[in-house]
């Protein structure tokens, strides 16, 4: 009699096998296996479970985007593409190094992605949460098996953030084997090379996983050439039935040749012409952690982890707005000197979580709570004069730092959630999150008056949230939540960086809540996930470009408040054009309405009411569009991206100044495909056209870091990687 067995691996794939059933008349050394068919297909995007380890998800808007077979430029980390399946990603393409992914959701600032409490392998890798929460560290996207990104009233469980959570997991040794060997390498236009070899296994108790990365590109700009390696080791150890014992080192560090910022008619005539050719980034950063979890129960788990993030963020720049010129002093005969700045990172974080599972009203209910300690010391050095050569490098005079500052952060944070499995198909989830702390400033600059610095800015609040779900049935499922969120002022807030920035001196801490209602589930070969949300974010911090007296400045300030709405929508339909050939659409779009409230900023000798006015970098939609078609061993992929127009400022500038720092950003559309073919089973070749019109467009006009214009992104380009697993 045959039979079909059904396996099915969360996110990755199902199979099914024909198997000859044993009859009653069949003796054993008669059982013959008939047939095995194996139709496997990849998801690239699923859901979190309801618990994973001392984790609580229920009822959370979230995603796991699985990158083992995803069809995107991994070398790269094109964030379009690898972020597709995810409505409403805002990508800030600064340049198309692969350094930095630069996210947002909901209109949130995209800088670093630094509204959301960055993570890798559930370590914190933010360089200082409350000083500088911008993530300097940057994984190699080849180490990555999955990323899995909590919005909305996920964030209690991580931090403060209006953003939420997003987790790189690295990928998992083969258990099965003392050692497996995984090398990666790319080549593509504009002189990339790539290369990412990792080893893994198990030997007794002990599981590994190393890898080492290197990547070079001359980059699509003039001057924008890019450096950059990484090294990670992970280790978990048995240590008994229900204790696991892990320690890891992660580090990176990578020089980006800076181009320089373009006005719009620069950008017009050659968006691939620099206007700087000495300018310098080089962040290195080493994130050690040691961790533990101990099933303390049948249904119970204590986690514990211990993690720093340690380095440096260097730069070496001529400053100035893209119509300033770096040129050769006719008094000296000489470049005029740069400018050196340098930030150390000494950033710690304790995290002890506690997960039980209890009967309540004949169900399972679920109790997450844990407490974080931070203690941060960042030692901004700036302002130091620097060489006038056009190499990297960071000596700077005798004469010394302009700014040496240290910001000191001590920060206790207690949560706890509480899932109540009120009926068997109805869930609410409370929680709090309270926080207690303080960041204390010490320290010289010859630009402020001491007396003018804030010696000590308080933490002390607490989040309240409240998630519910409805499963209509085991495919579909209804959730609501509502979440508090804060955002401290931070220390580039306080003090700017570059000689073309001020500061409002009564500077307040941003604050306000994240709202959601959503239904989400599968139906066939069709899923999809539908949202609305509301995002409230009040004393909202802003930029004003102005000018006094013929000088250029940019003020930071408190604008006013601002509410956005939107709504996400996700839906994926899978079908066969026949037995040879399976097919995969896709839409991932999100609409937004993004508006101030009760807000204005100072223009000249008077006060602006913008209120009603659109924020910046908020385009009223974002899609993503996708098709694949698998013949075989053989996949190809188109995704179409459409971003609509934004404003750089809040007073919605439509035509643009002339150094080019405010002005309309336009709407622009990209076409991308990739194609993977699977020569064997342990090797497989990638091709990925990006951009394939060769549109030529830019994503935001940054007020600061690398400084105020357009940042021209990237042209059409080709890459080919070839990955083989032994």
């Amino acid at each position: 009699m045959l039979k079909k067995l059904l396996f099915s691996t969360v996110g990755l794939m199902t199979a099914s096998f024909l198997y000859a059933q044993q009859s009653p008349d069949d003796s054993l050394t008669q059982l013959q296996l008939r047939q095995i068919e194996i139709n496997a297909q990849i998801n690239q995007i699923s859901r979190l479970p309801q618990t994973q380890g001392a984790y609580l998800w229920a009822d959370k808007k979230n995603e796991v985007i699985n990158l083992q077979n995803i069809d995107a430029n991994i070398a790269e980390k094109t964030p379009r593409q690898i972020f597709a399946r995810v409505p409403g990603v805002f990508v800030y393409d600064m340049d198309g190094t692969g350094n930095q992914t630069n996210i947002s959701t909901r209109g949130l600032d995209p800088h670093r992605g630094w509204e959301f409490n960055i993570r890798a392998n559930g370590t914190i890798t933010n360089s200082d949460m409350y000083g500088y929460p911008a993530s300097h560290f940057s994984l190699p996207m080849e180490a990555i098996g999955r990323i899995e990104l909590v919005r909305g009233t996920g964030a209690l469980q991580f931090g403060a953030q209006f953003g939420g959570m997003l987790n790189y997991v690295l990928k998992q040794p083969d258990t099965t084997r003392a050692i497996t060997w995984e090398t990666i390498n790319s080549v593509g236009s504009f002189g990339l090379l790539s290369t990412y070899n990792a080893i893994g296994g198990k030997v007794g108790k002990l599981q590994y996983y190393a890898y080492y990365s290197k990547r070079t590109s001359d980059g699509y700009r003039d001057n924008s050439d890019s450096d950059y390696d990484g090294q990670g080791l992970v280790l978990k150890y048995a240590a008994g039935k229900n204790l696991t014992i892990g320690a890891e080192l992660l580090r990176s560090e990578y020089v980006y040749h800076i181009p320089g910022q373009l006005n719009d008619k620069m950008f017009a005539e050659n968006p691939r012409q620099s206007t700087r050719s000495r300018n310098y980034f080089n962040p290195e950063i080493y994130v050690p952690s040691v961790s533990l979890e101990w099933k303390t129960g049948a249904r119970s788990v204590l986690a514990w982890k211990a993690s720093a993030v340690l380095g440096e963020r260097r730069s070496v720049l001529y400053d100035g707005t893209a119509n300033i010129q770096d040129t050769i002093n006719r008094a000296t005969f000489q470049y005029n000197p740069r400018v050196v700045d340098i930030d150390f990172f000494n950033s710690y974080s304790s995290e002890l979580r506690f997960l039980q599972n209890y009967s309540l009203l004949g169900s399972t209910s679920t109790l997450s709570v844990g407490v974080q300690y931070i203690n941060n010391d960042m030692n901004r050095k700036q302002q130091g004069k620097g060489t006038t050569g056009s190499d990297f490098d960071l000596t700077i005079d005798p004469s010394g730092w302009g700014r040496d500052l240290h910001f000191k952060s001590r920060n206790i944070a207690l949560f706890l959630e509480n899932k109540f499995q009120l009926t068997r198909r109805f869930s609410i989830t409370p929680g709090i999150r309270y926080e207690n702390g303080d960041s204390r400033f010490s320290g010289t600059t010859t630009y402020y008056n001491a007396t003018e610095l804030p010696n000590t800015i308080k933490h002390n609040f607490p989040l309240l949230g409240l998630s519910a779900g409805y499963a209509v049935n085991r495919n579909q499922n209804f959730y609501a939540g509502f979440s508090q969120a804060y955002r401290p002022v931070i220390l580039k807030e306080i003090i700017p960086a570059t000689i073309y920035e001020r500061s409002d001196k009564d500077l307040k801490d941003a604050y306000g809540y994240n709202a959601e209602l959503g239904w989400r589930g599968t139906a066939g070969n069709f899923k999809w996930d539908l949202s609305g949300f509301l995002l409230q974010y009040n004393n909202r911090l802003g930029s004003v470009a102005l000018e006094e007296n013929g000088v250029f400045y940019i003020l930071r300030t408190n604008i006013g408040n601002s509410l956005t709405k939107g709504l996400e929508a996700f839906g994926e339909y899978s079908f066969q054009l026949s037995d040879a050939v399976h097919c995969n659409i896709f839409t991932s779009t999100a609409f937004f309405k993004a508006r101030y409230q009760d807000a204005a900023v100072r223009t000249g000798d008077k006060n602006t009411d913008i209120s009603g006015n659109k924020l910046e970098s908020v385009p009223d939609v974002i899609t993503r569009n996708g098709l694949t078609v698998k013949y075989s061993r053989l996949n190809v992929s188109a995704l179409y991206s459409y971003t609509a127009e934004t404003f750089a400022d809040p007073l919605n500038t439509v035509t643009p100044s002339a150094n080019g720092s405010v002005g309309l950003v336009p709407a622009y559309g990209l076409l991308d495909l990739n194609a993977s073919f699977r020569i064997y089973n342990n090797m497989r070749l990638r091709v990925s056209v990006n951009n394939v019109t060769d549109k030529q467009y830019f994503t935001k006009r940054p007020t600061f870091y690398p400084g105020p214009g357009i940042w021209p992104s990237d042209g059409r380009s080709i890459v080919a990687t070839l990955s083989v697993k032994l």
